[in-house]
């Protein structure tokens, strides 16, 4: 069974930085699509970054574009999201999740991943 597990959330002022990072484990010799995605009180979860198994193509929400960083440490499947330059507008529960068997092209939604975290919170103060 595959799992996947966030840490790094917290309590940042606007302005400041921030940096989650996942990994998803279970499967030995299986290298995951990894995407981002969060979800504030009373929004639909949305997509922020996506890296695929390869390491690039990078593909990120417009809103998080310049601001935010997705990478993964080579081959492993752990990956982080640096995000600087927080904005109150950024916080949300951010999830991580692993695609093995969903479609790649999906990667901005949620059907393009099969396994998921619990979600980190992430708080911006103005």
């Amino acid at each position: 069974q595959v799992q996947v597990v966030e840490s790094g959330g917290g309590l940042v002022q606007a302005g400041g930085s921030l940096r989650l990072s996942c990994t998803a484990s279970g499967r030995p010799g299986v290298t995951y699509g990894m995407g981002w995605f969060r979800q504030a009180p009373g929004k639909e979860r949305e997509f922020v970054a996506h890296i695929p198994w390869s390491g690039s193509p990078t593909h990120y929400a417009d809103s998080v574009k310049g601001r935010f960083t997705i990478s993964r440490d080579g081959a492993k499947n752990t990956v982080y999201l640096e995000m600087n330059s927080l904005k109150p507008e950024d916080t949300a529960v951010y999830y991580c999740a692993a695609g093995e068997y969903a479609p790649a092209w999906r990667y901005a939604e949620r059907a393009g991943y099969d396994y998921w975290g619990q979600g980190t919170q992430v708080t911006v103060s103005s």
